[in-house]
């Protein structure tokens, strides 16, 4: 999409991304990260060096969004559960198979042994850590919430919320899931940033964006309202491509 940045229809698939998506998006245009990825052995992008992007593992820079399966730290996702893997000797109903959510599961183990799961279908995400016991290898397993304060457990009902739903319906349910209204926006700087890139003036980028005949009739008029609007964009695009992304979780 990046070199189709006038045709909106490149980027008609992150329209129901998140914003964890939408962060990946901007990485994955981050000529140091690319740069990294493309001379690091695969071992390299295994082990825990990937933690200084936001990472838990090395995800393919040409891999767009929806494919992705990034697994951000939690210094940048501060809605990831933490959990325990206790006795699955337990009631039966407290049991979860596995095999059940396979389909959205990627663990990445950290350096020190720790496990760090993404649940995802690409455009909804569901983090959870490993504080104790191992989810690897597992047919069932019985997850213990570990609440830690009022505060931390009030930011965290609605992760917790969408991973029993997850658990009990086997699907990402849209009440639990709204449409972020900031991912128009944030698509539309995604497009001012590869259009920057390719050497695109602000009237271009205006014309891609809202038409050539408003930019014919307002460009240069009286009102200043189209140009400030693109020059808003432009700035927020640069700040985002410089690592303002990184709090879009938060």
């Amino acid at each position: 999409a990046r070199d189709r940045w006038q045709d909106p229809r490149a980027y008609h698939r992150l329209r129901d991304i998140d914003r964890a998506g939408l962060m990946w998006e901007w990485l994955r245009r981050d000529h140091d990260y690319v740069e990294w990825y493309t001379r690091a052995s695969a071992a390299t992008r295994a082990t825990g060096e990937p933690v200084r992007w936001g990472l838990h593992f090395a995800e393919d820079p040409d891999r767009p969004a929806p494919e992705a399966r990034v697994i951000w730290s939690a210094a940048l996702d501060p809605a990831i559960l933490p959990v325990a893997i206790i006795s699955d000797r337990g009631p039966q109903q407290d049991r979860v198979v596995l095999g059940d959510l396979a389909p959205w599961l990627t663990i990445a183990i950290g350096p020190t042994g720790r496990e760090h799961v993404l649940f995802s279908d690409g455009w909804h995400h569901i983090r959870l850590d490993i504080a104790e016991g191992h989810l690897a290898g597992r047919d069932t397993a019985r997850f213990q919430y570990r609440f830690d304060g009022l505060t931390s457990a009030e930011k965290l009902i609605l992760p917790l919320r969408r991973f029993l739903a997850l658990c009990r319906h086997r699907h990402f349910p849209s009440a639990l899931f709204p449409h972020d209204p900031r991912i128009a926006r944030g698509i539309d700087m995604l497009r001012v940033h590869d259009a920057l890139v390719q050497g695109a003036s602000q009237r271009e980028i205006a014309t891609a964006l809202f038409g050539t005949r408003r930019v014919t009739d307002e460009w240069g008029g009286v009102s200043d309202s189209l140009r400030s609007r693109v020059r808003r964009l432009v700035s927020d695009a640069r700040a985002m491509a410089q690592g303002g992304y990184r709090s879009l979780l938060r």
